[in-house]
């Protein structure tokens, strides 16, 4: 940790290269980051209350486009980072192999450049909020718990760092990576409450998905807390620390070992 403090400053460059890159040439720039979580959440609105009726959303006690927000907010930001951390190592050959830091700031640059992307939609999220106060019943609870919110934020981001860092490192050394998980997180978003709530009593395998899937819990903490002001469930969101922190520990200790053949695989 010393040493990537050392290297904070690669850190921030490399940070602004991603979001500068990204949005280069761009007629609308950084509104794309706003566009992007927004359209979607229109998108699934009209289909979800106009084109098919789904009984479980009409028995939303809050707006269901602020609830769907709620739940791509967040689900933008794993995809993006986790979409930019899995190519971050086999992308930066000349990084890589002409230079030494610790490997681990690609994948880190990656995530937090999407989380730059997150702060710039959460305007929308406040948005909603105001909008939904003054024109319906619904109201925000303004309670402890918001205090919380970072801390959710914090352990979906540790939860992407682990996962990022097995994933720059299998796709370094099996390029068939990235195709697989752009398969893979579009099928894990059905396999979340994005859109819809999951049922309660669904089969045994959507039962166990939901247990083992670590977004569920922090999604859930997500609208917990901002629609209905409580703290997310004890149990659940020790699963997903839990989860977050193994992927990290052991995606660290993984670079640690095999750092010195980085540049035979890249």
């Amino acid at each position: 940790m010393g040493e990537l403090w050392e290297y904070r400053d690669l850190v921030y460059q490399l940070v602004r290269r991603e979001v500068v890159v990204r949005y280069r040439h761009s007629l609308l720039g950084v509104s794309w980051a706003l566009l992007q979580p927004l359209g979607l959440m229109l998108l699934f609105t009209f289909v979800f209350t106009r084109a098919v009726s789904v009984g479980a959303i009409r028995d939303l006690e809050v707006p269901y486009p602020l609830w769907a927000y709620l739940g791509i907010l967040p689900w933008t930001l794993f995809s993006m980072g986790l979409t930019g951390a899995v190519q971050s190592l086999a992308s930066h050959r000349d990084l890589v192999t002409k230079v030494y830091f610790p490997q681990q700031i690609l994948p880190m640059s990656a995530i937090a450049s999407a989380l730059f992307d997150f702060c710039v939609a959460s305007l929308v999220l406040v948005g909603l909020v105001v909008y939904y106060q003054a024109t319906t019943d619904w109201s925000l609870a303004v309670r402890p718990a918001l205090l919380a919110l970072p801390l959710v934020v914090a352990v979906q981001l540790l939860l992407m760092l682990g996962l990022g860092l097995w994933l720059a490192l299998a796709n370094l050394w099996f390029r068939d990576v990235k195709y697989l998980f752009g398969v893979g997180i579009q099928m894990w978003l059905f396999l979340t409450n994005v859109l819809y709530p999951l049922p309660n009593d669904g089969s045994a395998l959507m039962r166990m998905l939901t247990t083992v899937n670590p977004m569920v819990p922090i999604i859930s903490a997500y609208r917990g807390i901002v629609i209905e002001g409580r703290l997310p469930a004890p149990m659940p969101s020790a699963v997903a620390v839990t989860v977050a922190i193994g992927f990290v520990l052991t995606g660290w200790s993984a670079y640690q070992r095999l750092e010195g053949r980085f540049a035979e695989r890249v």
